[in-house]
């Protein structure tokens, strides 16, 4: 019978979380490293989970799996008990959240501890020592989470208890300098690891902004309409249409993946332009506004006509409006940023 212990490990993907596995696995430690998504942070990963899973193996020798946590996430952010910080960001609540589903999959794995790349006085939100201690308290993990990059400074865990993990052996960071950390990985090693990075949507003040009024209207909170609102110009029409436009090649792209049933895709026939999404379209107006903003957001041919053909495709149906730019004059009071 197997005897070795498995740990599971919240992983960033930051040389933080990489170090924490590295050091845990040097103890003869499994470590199964866990990468949770939502459309504010890493989404675009569950579009290539085995390709992200094949190279975080052979960069830094960990196992990882990507877990989706959209539907939790979007609940807790409506009323987080441990409030936001500076814009929407519920950095506190964010982990418990991270820290409870973590503890869902110990009985998956056969694991006794969990481990974060967690180091006190490096986030003034999250990882102050008070702090730290009312996330163990609230996602049900005192005793079974390790920081081990910090963990000397802590009271001691069961696994360091019970002799699974030799506390002697583990590192002292503290603050938010990363002089230990960038030696630690040499030791390992490890040369060749991001630079550190918010990475979360919610910290953003305008993309912060955006999703702080999306909650404020009852009803409009899910996935879809959080990726959309993620994505391009956005405007909200006097009819309530809401209106995606795409501000790049890429942009568009993703601005037509997220068409679902029933919303207008506008694009234009005769200059390159925009790709829009207009979803909750109604009224004839909303959809003419839609059409001119196409234009004006779309490549002008100098001595050319101002006016141009946009397609305007629901589900099947498709149909062409020709229309002038919208003037300057009307924008202001659509725009959502």
């Amino acid at each position: 019978m197997d005897k070795q212990a498995t740990a599971i490990a919240l992983f960033s993907g930051g040389l933080d979380s990489i170090l924490a596995c590295r050091v845990v696995a040097a103890q003869g430690v499994r470590v199964r490293a866990i990468k949770f998504v939502t459309p504010f942070f890493d989404h675009d990963l569950l579009a290539a989970t085995g390709q992200y899973s094949k190279k975080i193996k052979e960069k830094y020798d960990i196992e990882v799996d990507i877990r989706d946590i959209t539907d939790p996430y979007l609940d807790m952010l409506h009323d987080p008990p441990h409030g936001f910080g500076k814009h929407f960001n519920p950095c506190i609540d964010c982990k418990i959240l991270m820290l409870s589903e973590a503890r869902k999959l110990l009985a998956e794995h056969h694991a006794s501890l969990i481990i974060t790349g967690e180091v006190v006085g490096q986030r003034p939100m999250s990882q102050r020592k008070d702090t730290l201690r009312v996330i163990e308290r609230d996602s049900g993990t005192d005793s079974l989470l390790l920081r081990p990059l910090c963990a000397r400074s802590q009271k001691p865990t069961a696994a360091e208890l019970s002799g699974i993990i030799d506390r002697e052996r583990l590192p002292y960071c503290s603050g938010r300098g990363r002089a230990k950390q960038i030696e630690l990985a040499a030791s390992f090693g490890i040369s060749d690891y991001p630079n550190p990075a918010g990475g979360c949507v919610l910290t953003d003040p305008n993309l912060a902004r955006r999703v702080r009024m999306l909650y404020r209207q009852k009803g409009l909170v899910n996935r879809d309409n959080v990726l959309f609102l993620l994505v391009g110009r956005q405007f909200r029409l006097p009819h309530g249409g809401w209106l995606a436009i795409g501000r790049s090649q890429e942009e568009n792209a993703v601005v037509q993946q997220l068409r679902r049933p029933g919303d207008l895709l506008l694009t234009l026939t005769d200059r390159p332009g925009p790709t829009a999404l207009l979803r909750y379209a109604a009224h004839p107006e909303d959809i003419n506004l839609s059409a001119a903003l196409v234009v004006r957001y779309g490549r002008k041919i100098p001595g050319g006509p101002l006016a141009a053909e946009v397609q305007v495709s629901r589900d099947q149906q498709v149909t062409l409006l020709r229309t002038p730019p919208l003037p300057d004059e009307q924008l202001a009071g659509l725009t959502i940023i």
